[in-house]
């Protein structure tokens, strides 16, 4: 039998956990994975060669590009997060077993419930829920989403089993609307079952004028029809109080997707969702909680810790290994990693898109390294609307940073086209110029001939001695001219001279390697901070030392 596409067959494997036995729902789910399998599957897998160092400036920024969507470091905190889910995925399959007919108890009485407009009536003794909900908060750029996508991603969405000619939907993930509303939040869960699917259940049900009661009866009942074993509802902050018709509704809907429709739901937000969050997590009705996932961006090490054996350590440290400068230094100091720290306050996407942007920037300006003087100046230009933000978080204050928490990271693929297209066309540009001396009318010439599909290293020497040999002719006259040396390919070879040594600019000291007095230099303010960086480097002779080691 062909399933359909992100569907598999059911596999039956024992749990070893005799509340687990005899379970199809549970039984079918992939094996519970130890602590090496989980950070195995999660992390991300980066084309790393060490020869792409050496690609032109074009071709590195894709390569450095990959890093913003397939980096990724497991840390304690995905850990965390995934071994409550797999709990509260399997526990909500417990009060409802395929084999038993404890599921089809629960969908009769859901059935019964759409049918009467009640959701507190049932048809069968009413089975109790096991399913339990979470709050996951976090600000904005904390990886909440990523993480809870590459999670659900080691399981599979569908599991048909064959026995019961019954599909499973393991979990169901759906964005809150930004119209607020808890009817637009049901309406979202039927367009994913029908995204799923291939089902009309927003024929059915959204196109008609049902109250938010009667489309939660019908959720509950298509919830069991399809055995959703976990339902994430993100951007929870996006639900308006006042559109929902008053706190108490809200906290009822979410106690009810919990209880009555007996299906576990994570709850996905930033701080702007505390009026929700703290009504259901302090709610004595609620009962059937998992409690609530606090993330925090990554803690700034403190002076007594050794910066490398710290979350932010380990996270930067992996993070820095990707890098296709030829000026890289392979290891990371603490100076980079507390600017890094500065500038992005811990939010893993920010401290991501800063290193990639540092990057690109270091590739354009011909620097080819990151230091801590680069990441400033790309905080600075790249990064300014997230800056109220980071400013928040600097100042610890609670009250600030809800404020700033849904404020959304620069559009960086646009700012990398940007970069990448000043790289193509300022390198374009300057080797034609260098090419022909700054004569304008050889680049023009140039210029046409590419365009004309002559691309070819005779193009060079053909125009300059066009230009050397006929000074008088206009550009019509000398098209033809290099067009029948070109095709007839008779040119004698320029002589060779030796390229006159000049004195490098200041503007392009940057460019120079670490250890030159001058790139550090040009890194540097001021003299103040030229002086701290030579000590840094053991550069500065210290006499008071010299003196006293004569004792």
């Amino acid at each position: 039998m062909t399933l359909p596409k992100g569907m598999v067959q059911a596999i039956y494997n024992d749990t070893g956990i005799r509340q687990y036995q005899g379970n199809p729902l549970i039984e079918a789910l992939p094996p519970i994975l130890d602590r090496r399998q989980l950070k195995d599957g999660l992390s991300g897998q980066i084309t790393f060669r060490p020869t792409d160092v050496y690609l032109d400036g074009q071709t590195r920024i894709h390569v450095i590009s990959q890093l913003l969507d397939n980096f990724f470091q497991p840390l304690s905190r995905h850990i965390e997060l995934e071994s409550k889910l797999s709990v509260m995925l399997r526990q909500g399959y417990v009060g409802r077993n395929l084999a038993t007919g404890e599921l089809n108890a629960h969908i009769q009485n859901g059935y019964e419930r759409v049918m009467q407009g009640d959701l507190a009536v049932f048809r069968f003794e009413h089975v109790e829920s096991t399913a339990k909900s979470l709050a996951f908060i976090g600000c904005s750029g904390s990886g909440k989403t990523s993480s809870l996508n590459r999670i659900l991603a080691t399981y599979p969405q569908l599991i048909y089993h064959e026995a019961y000619n019954f599909t499973q939907i393991v979990f169901l993930k759906i964005d809150c609307p930004h119209d607020g509303s808890l009817k637009s939040l049901c309406h979202n869960f039927f367009r994913e079952i029908d995204a799923v699917l291939a089902t009309n259940y927003v024929r059915r049900y959204v196109e008609k004028r049902h109250s938010v009661e009667t489309l939660i009866a019908v959720m509950a009942h298509i919830a069991n029809t399809h055995a959703i074993g976990l339902l994430v509802i993100d951007e929870i902050q996006h639900l308006s109080v006042k559109n929902s018709g008053g706190a108490e509704r809200m906290l009822n809907f979410f106690v009810t997707l919990v209880n009555e429709i007996s299906v576990p739901v994570v709850m996905v937000g930033t701080p702007k969702a505390r009026s929700v969050f703290e009504l259901d997590l302090r709610s004595a009705r609620r009962g059937a909680g998992f409690g609530s996932i606090l993330w925090e961006p990554l803690s700034k090490p403190s002076g007594e810790q050794e910066v490398s054996r710290t979350e932010w350590g380990a996270f930067t440290g992996r993070l820095w290994k990707y890098q296709w400068l030829t000026k890289a230094s392979p290891e990371v100091t603490d100076e980079i990693r507390y600017t890094w720290y500065e500038l992005s306050q811990g939010i893993m996407d920010v401290v991501i898109k800063l290193f990639v942007l540092s990057q690109i920037r270091a590739v354009v300006t011909g620097i080819e390294r990151i230091t801590p003087a680069l990441m400033r100046k790309v905080y600075q230009d790249e990064l300014k609307p997230i800056h109220p933000m980071i400013d928040a978080l600097r100042s610890g204050d609670m009250t600030k940073i809800a404020r700033y928490s849904d404020l959304t990271i620069p559009d960086v693929d646009r700012k990398i086209l940007e970069l990448s297209h000043l790289l193509r066309s300022s390198q374009e540009r300057i080797d034609t110029v260098v090419k022909y001396g700054g004569n304008e009318q050889a680049v023009r010439l140039h210029n046409m001939l590419v365009d004309m599909g002559y691309v070819s290293e005779l193009l060079e020497p053909l125009i300059n001695r066009a230009f050397e040999d006929h000074p008088g002719l206009v550009m019509k006259d000398l098209m033809p001219l290099i067009l029948s040396w070109y095709q007839s390919a008779e040119i004698e070879k320029p002589a060779s001279s030796t390229p006159k040594l000049k004195a490098m600019k200041k503007a392009d000291w940057h460019t120079l390697d670490s250890e030159d007095l001058r790139f550090l230099f040009s890194q540097s303010a001021n003299e103040e901070t030229f002086q701290e960086s030579l000590g840094c480097n053991g550069l500065l002779f210290d006499a008071q030392d010299w003196v006293n080691s004569f004792g």
